[in-house]
């Protein structure tokens, strides 16, 4: 099992102890840095990254949530606080939960529970998508919503219902990177979604953005493709 890797950070020495242990009695968790000092944490970020961090809300240099403001998009957090007034405000950041002290194990516990629980979910969701490289930025696209995909030299055009994505990549790497049973390279320059066939007229593959030419050596493949069917 991979270990939960995670921060504790609260201005109270007792508060930082108390999780420490808590964190300590679960097996799913290493603790990386348990400390009162804010500063210390934000150096130990800037070198590397961690799946989770127990923070107070109210510190005297600086806040939890400045610090959340700081290095949101890379880390998930579980805010440990006496002060019931900032959960709507923390939640505008990657929180997972929000617990109230006096924390028990019990209340930790779960917590951490529905960490791991998030994360799992999440990590299913993400698996059904794919990241493609389009001017520049990494977009984010469902294998279900492409229709076809074009090869050209040294790029590919993914079409897509109402929308065509320029990608540099070629057709060979990246039908690997699609579900095998979804998609069926039918040309050396075209792959096509098999859910989104219409209908098959001699060289010509049907679908809702028209018709895909079925190249020669790729034939026998679609026709066993179609006796399956039947």
């Amino acid at each position: 099992m991979k270990k939960i890797k995670c921060i504790i950070l609260d201005d109270e020495p007792l508060a930082v102890e108390l999780l420490k242990n808590y964190a300590n009695k679960l097996l799913q968790l290493e603790v990386v840095l348990a400390t009162t000092d804010v500063f210390e944490v934000i150096e130990l970020l800037q070198k590397q990254t961690v799946d989770l961090i127990f923070i107070d809300i109210q510190m005297p240099e600086l806040s939890g949530i400045q610090l959340m403001q700081m290095f949101n998009k890379d880390n998930y957090f579980i805010v440990t606080t006496a002060y019931a007034n900032y959960a709507l405000e923390s939640y505008d950041y990657r929180v997972v939960d929000y617990l109230l002290k006096p924390i028990t194990f019990d209340k930790f516990h779960k917590a951490v529970t529905k960490f791991t629980d998030f994360v799992t979910l999440e990590a299913k969701e993400t698996s059904n998508y794919l990241f493609v490289k389009v001017d520049g930025k990494q977009v984010k696209i469902n294998p279900k919503d492409i229709i076809f995909i074009e090869g050209l030299s040294d790029y590919i055009r993914i079409h897509l219902q109402n929308e065509r994505l320029i990608v540099l990549d070629n057709l060979k790497d990246f039908i690997n990177k699609l579900p095998s049973k979804d998609f069926m390279r039918i040309h050396k320059s075209y792959i096509i979604q098999l859910d989104k066939i219409k209908s098959i007229d001699g060289n010509l593959i049907y679908h809702e953005l028209g018709s895909t030419p079925i190249g020669e050596t790729y034939k026998g493949e679609v026709k066993r493709w179609i006796g399956n069917r039947d």
